[in-house]
């Protein structure tokens, strides 16, 4: 009798899991309502709905710098009920003293976007290329200021980390901590800053309007947007890449076959027209890699943005 009711419980759990998803799914986004990280969960939420047959509840869980959020997605069951679009922040939270998290308390699903830093100048701006920028603020350290986000932000260490490659102390730019790209590229215009180094989405309205102008790209293409923006590769000779990503994950310990599951659903709508589609409207950069490549990729950034966060004197 006893090993019949075991052999019906491990039937019972082994249909469930093959039924997997059998009610709704919930996507825990740590930033707020109405941003690009809101905007690319409720898309990649609204195409899994088509390919689990569930419906995909999209749940803002801010506070504590993302802190909040990224938490409650590590400390949820590992099911396949819960997910998370875990975001840049993941790999620096932890280097200046947050929180305790890593990448490592996640099972990646897949990275689905990543928009690498530009460098950004008034369009009146002396400086016509990046070789220039740096010249003048190697040789007038303090004079210069930068600006985008918080004080030991993405885009501050994307300057910082720039930087420290070229053999210029970062120190020698002074950042003025802002409440994102949007207030650093108004004082940028408003000429209170000289250089905002921020994703060219965030950038791209004051571009199109011809009041500030991309010197290069942090990355090893040049962006879709404005193809003619040269690379740093291109411009200094260096590989140094910094980007603001974000990738789907669950909590760690899911099941191979609901991750499996899960892998192939969102492979499915990262293909999909409408999802580049959407991020071609946002100028949304899109790039996939597959858990193990994701997971490659996050310890690549927790290493760059902490050496980073070192060079600042920011690190814990």
């Amino acid at each position: 009798m006893k090993r019949l009711v075991a052999a019906l419980l491990f039937f019972a759990a082994a249909a469930a899991h093959a039924q997997y998803p059998q009610r709704p799914v919930q996507l825990i986004v740590p930033w707020g309502a109405g941003g690009g990280t809101d905007a690319t969960a409720r898309i990649i939420a609204s195409l899994l709905e088509r390919e689990l047959k569930q419906p995909i509840n999209v749940v803002n869980r801010t506070g504590g710098s993302g802190v909040v959020g990224h938490q409650a997605i590590a400390s949820s069951p590992a099911d396949g009920y819960t997910l998370g679009m875990i975001t840049v922040e993941i790999t620096m939270m932890h280097w200046v003293g947050l929180t305790p998290l890593t990448y490592k308390d996640y099972t990646p699903v897949g990275l689905v976007n990543a928009d690498p830093a530009g460098i950004h100048v008034r369009v009146d701006s002396p400086y016509k290329s990046t070789k220039d920028l740096i010249a003048a603020i190697k040789a007038t350290p303090g004079k210069m200021k930068a600006s985008g986000t918080g004080q030991g932000g993405i885009w501050h260490l994307a300057i910082a980390g720039l930087l420290k490659d070229q053999g210029v102390e970062p120190t020698a730019l002074p950042w003025v901590p802002s409440n994102g790209a949007a207030p650093g590229l108004q004082d940028l215009v408003a000429g209170g800053v000289d250089v905002v180094p921020c994703s060219i989405p965030e950038a791209r309205s004051m571009i199109d309007a011809g009041k500030v102008r991309a010197l290069a790209i942090m990355d090893a293409n040049p962006p879709a947007l404005y193809p003619g923006v040269p690379t740093l590769r291109k411009e200094l000779g260096t590989d140094w890449a910094i980007a603001a990503w974000r990738v789907i994950a669950a909590p760690k310990g899911i099941p191979a076959d609901v991750h499996k599951t899960l892998v192939n659903a969102l492979k499915k709508v990262y293909d999909s027209k409408d999802y580049k589609d959407f991020m071609a409207s946002r100028g949304f950069g899109v790039l996939w890699a597959d858990p193990e490549g994701t997971a490659k990729f996050m310890a690549k950034s927790d290493s760059d943005l902490g050496a980073a966060l070192k060079a600042v004197g920011l690190a814990k």
